[in-house]
């Protein structure tokens, strides 16, 4: 009979793998879809030509080959080796070594824990570089997306390690100090510390931390810009900054985004999203492979009309609640479950030793997740009922149209596959298909919504 430390690991890797086999159950499936179909859906036929069909299907069928790889790699092999032999262990005592080699007190939880966190992200940069190396310099690569040279990719690299560790290493140091503090409810301290962090993080996000990374410039005066003005103002959505992102020294990829909790709040548009991205047709910075791309400004504003909707319907709000509601359920767990000893000796600890920090990781990333996945599965089938509301926000105010051009061409531009198998998109996809979102505008057309162009 295995006795309690065992048990806990075992079960916590059974569950791990059979959650992996599934991911990979699904991912097979999707994979015999992108084998089998091999001819334009007809209600894209009159837009997507058969090249660009084969393109965004050897590019999903590559990208799912890789996800396959990684998950067997990282998912099978690397963590369940982690886990069978005390990986988190083994980099706890070699904090302790050295915490006391550099002069720190070996005996401080907070400052061992503050090197432990930063040892594990060291040593995660070095098991997670081979994927971001192979899937931005030969997957993107390959498929005409990565526009990442090698000294921008190390810079970023190295701008994200730094930022990283400036928020998370204090944020580790408080949370240790407040379990050791906090008393029987430490877990509502936790909970309300974590929830201020989280808001001023969302908060300073986009105007101290994201431009570190990518050049934003205001959007030029013109058409565009009043347009988008007098959409924001006919909602009622109190815009205060207008920005291009020059998200095209990344990626070809589009998007569009609003950031800002409480008054004035700024909408950011990616280049790659604009026609031209955003310049003159002959600008000497556009290749050929940039001219003629991105959305007309009617499509642009029915992407914004989209995403409004989010804003008028609540969705953001509602998130940010549920979001602090699981961390508190979290966090109660947490302190429910942080003194139980086979734990910390299921990973590999000597009896009697609970370091805070790994205590929790156990509990968050193991113990707890098969309600994490539950959670998830829950969180995506809202996040596709949000997209089919927000479509509808966008199509009442008259961008039914637009919106299905803009979601066509984005999916034609990223190269997106259109047919998916249900149970993989149901498992992995926090949206609609384009197909369905065509199906869904194309049924509210005949219960009499209006559109733009009527």
């Amino acid at each position: 009979m295995w006795d309690p430390s065992e048990t806990t690991l075992y079960s916590m890797m059974m569950f791990l793998f059979m959650e992996t086999i599934l991911e990979m159950y699904l991912t097979r499936r999707q994979i015999s879809v992108y084998k089998q179909c091999k001819t334009v859906p007809r209600e894209l036929q009159h837009v997507m030509n058969g090249d660009t069909f084969e393109k965004a299907r050897v590019y999903g069928l590559d990208k799912a080959h890789y996800g396959m790889f990684k998950m067997i790699v990282c998912d099978i092999v690397i963590l369940q080796l982690e886990l069978y032999f005390g990986f988190m262990a083994m980099v706890w005592a070699r904090s302790v070594e050295i915490a006391e080699n550099i002069g720190l007190n070996p005996k401080s939880e907070i400052q061992v824990g503050c090197l432990f966190a930063l040892i594990l992200n060291i040593i995660g940069i070095f098991k997670e570089m081979p994927f971001k190396i192979y899937g931005t310099f030969v997957l993107e690569e390959k498929h005409g997306f990565n526009k990442q040279t090698a000294g921008f990719f190390v810079k970023d690299q190295i701008k994200t390690f730094v930022v990283a560790q400036a928020l998370t290493i204090p944020v580790a140091a408080a949370f240790i100090y407040i379990v050791q503090i906090g008393g029987q409810y430490f877990f509502i301290w936790l909970w309300a510390f974590v929830a201020v962090v989280s808001l001023v993080l969302i908060t300073i996000y986009p105007v101290y931390i994201a431009p570190i990374f990518d050049k934003f410039r205001p959007l030029e005066d013109g058409e565009l810009k009043k347009s988008i003005h007098d959409l924001a103002s006919s909602v009622k959505f109190p815009l205060g900054q207008l920005f291009v992102v020059e998200g095209s020294k990344r990626s070809a990829h589009s998007n569009a985004y609003f950031t800002g909790l409480f008054g004035v709040k700024r909408i950011v548009l990616f280049d790659t999203l604009l026609v031209n991205k955003g310049l003159p047709a002959d600008d000497p910075s556009l290749s050929e492979s940039d001219k003629g791309k991105g959305c007309k400004n009617e499509e642009v504003l029915a992407v914004l009309a989209h995403e409004l909707g989010h804003w008028k319907l609540g969705h953001v709000a509602k998130n940010i609640v549920i979001i602090q509601l699981q961390m508190f359920l979290i966090f109660l767990a947490f302190s429910k479950l942080f003194t139980y000893g086979p734990l910390y000796e299921a990973v590999g600890l000597p009896a009697g030793e609970k370091p805070i920090l790994i205590g929790f990781m156990v509990i968050v990333m193991y113990v707890l997740a098969p309600y994490n996945t539950m959670i998830s599965l829950a969180m995506t089938i809202m996040s596709r009922r949000f997209e089919y509301q927000a479509d509808g926000f966008a199509q009442e105010l008259g961008y039914a149209d637009e919106l299905g051009n803009a979601l066509i061409k984005l999916q034609l531009d990223n190269l997106g596959f259109p047919v998916y198998d249900w149970m993989y998109s149901a498992w992995n996809h926090s949206h609609p298909t384009v197909l369905q979102r065509l199906e869904r505008l194309k049924s509210l057309n005949k219960e009499g919504h209006k559109s733009k162009t009527q």
